[in-house]
């Protein structure tokens, strides 16, 4: 199955096991199957997806559609896969005198996250580490308080400054560049694919941004002869083919070189106006189900967050400040959330693309275009992760950066003055030391994938397959390595 047809079929109204000569009673039936996965009455949709597939008039679409929902139950039970009493001994490594007490009472305000499979409740793999991330009080039941591991750009520091300084001294939103070396590997286990078959593999690449990621250069690739998506691919990639050998790795990679800017948007509240929605905006103050969604709850929340503003940028303030007050959480697998958007508001945490794809909602809810960008981001020492963050289009400004997950930068102890006018640097800015590999979210690759995604939604670590099904990511790893270079000079974009 196409990845591009993932997020349309996900809730398609053609699957189902009623007639299609009935559009309403398709729907509803696919629809019954989504909601009863998401209940976790998995017997109950194994049964109707059973039903549906057995009718002679099923056609393709909705034969690959079901068989997505097959999987989607199959990934949901590999993040789901620790009972109570190994929640509490994987906690009692951090508190080792955890009462059960303490555990009811956490797990009762839903800071544990599970879900009832079958009769069977099922705690989320990641909860334990979780539970430190969302309750204050459990951080300080820990016998050791180490810190996170966060990002070094997710506090305001000198970087911020001279991006800053530097916008506005040279008057151009635009700064600070540098030339990076970037190596991306993708390692598939030994014997995850019989010997002497063909493994495929597509390594997220960047496309040219106009002052974000410039003058991007293919170093090398193993195997030799990778194929660079077109520059019109919003989720771009490299992609590589190699025979599997017994009972060695396959492992492919790409070095490529990049010229990143810091961004800086000066923005004056009082000259922002409402955007009139030409044909190009119009997109991106749409719903797009299934992840972004203008139910009823997302209305009221962003209700009570904008209240009766009406200054565009003021009102983009108030939704990046709200889904801010949202804490940070290892997340669930993407293609296992029916509607991202809309389980973020309810789960109380997100991660940050879940947490991008709720601000996205909101600020489209209000009229306000938003869109989608994600990829690597990384530092001047060994910290580097995937994220995911977005742009919102501020008129006369045009589109500008927006990571909420970064957040409001909070003047520490070490505070310098001018500390307080970078409070909003990351709704309008950006630091120099991210790689975008996405400008949308679950859109198709070239070449095409000929089965599921592992990843239907983001393109940050990898996709793999052979000829007997895509491989998930159990069964290969990733990796990202970088360092900086000198600017050659007249570098310019040669995979176009």
């Amino acid at each position: 199955m196409l990845c591009a047809a993932l997020g349309a079929v996900f809730l398609s109204p053609s699957v189902g096991a009623e007639s299609r000569s009935d559009p309403s009673t398709t729907s509803t039936a696919a629809n019954d199957i989504v909601a009863s996965i998401d209940a976790g009455r998995f017997r109950e949709a194994e049964a109707a997806i059973a039903k549906a597939l057995s009718r002679p008039d099923i056609t393709t679409e909705q034969r690959e559609a079901l068989a997505f929902q097959r999987e989607r139950m199959r990934r949901i039970l590999i993040d789901f896969t620790l009972d109570a009493d190994a929640v509490k001994a994987r906690l009692r490594k951090q508190i080792p005198d955890l009462t059960d007490a303490e555990f009811a009472k956490w797990d009762q305000a839903g800071l544990l996250e599970k879900q009832v499979i079958d009769g069977r409740t099922l705690y989320f793999k990641r909860s334990p580490g979780n539970l430190f991330r969302l309750s204050a009080e459990a951080r300080a039941r820990r016998k050791e308080q180490t810190p996170f591991d966060d990002g070094p750009n997710e506090v305001l520091n000198d970087h911020h400054r001279a991006v800053r300084q530097a916008a506005l001294a040279e008057h151009s939103s635009s700064v600070l560049p540098r030339r990076e070396s970037v190596t991306q590997i993708l390692t598939v286990k030994a014997d995850a694919v019989p010997a002497s078959e063909t493994v495929r593999a597509w390594i997220p690449y960047p496309r040219a941004i106009k002052g974000q990621q410039e003058n991007i250069r293919l170093v090398s690739s193993d195997p030799a002869g990778a194929r660079i998506a077109p520059e019109s691919a919003m989720q771009r990639t490299a992609y590589l083919e190699k025979k599997a050998v017994a009972g060695k790795p396959t492992e492919f990679s790409i070095t490529y070189e990049l010229t990143l800017y810091a961004r800086y948007v000066d923005i004056d509240p009082a000259k922002v106006v409402r955007a009139p929605i030409t044909p190009e905006l119009a997109p991106f103050v749409a719903e797009r189900a299934p992840h972004i969604v203008f139910t009823d709850a997302m209305r009221a929340y962003s209700k009570r967050a904008v209240g009766d503003e009406t200054n565009p940028y003021r009102i983009a303030q108030k939704l990046f400040a709200a889904v801010d007050t949202i804490p940070w959480a290892g997340a669930r697998e993407y293609s296992t959330l029916s509607n991202i958007g809309d389980y973020t508001l309810h789960a109380g945490h997100g991660d940050c693309g879940e947490q991008t794809l709720l601000l996205i909602t909101l600020l489209r809810l209000n009229g306000i275009p938003a869109r989608w960008q994600s990829g690597w981001i990384f530092s001047d020492g060994k910290y580097n992760n995937i994220h995911d963050w977005g742009q919102v289009y501020l008129a006369p400004y045009g589109w500008v950066p927006m990571d909420v997950t970064f957040g409001r930068l909070a003047a520490g102890a070490n505070a310098k003055p001018g500390d307080d006018t970078l409070e909003w640097f990351y709704l309008g800015g950006l630091d120099a030391y991210r790689v975008a590999f996405n400008d949308d979210f679950s859109q198709p690759f070239v070449p095409a994938k000929t089965f599921f995604r592992s990843e239907t939604v983001d393109s940050q670590r990898g996709e793999v397959e052979w000829k007997g099904g895509n491989l998930y990511f159990d069964q290969w790893d990733y990796d990202f390595r970088w360092h900086r270079v000198d600017t050659p000079e007249g570098a310019g974009d040669t995979t176009r």
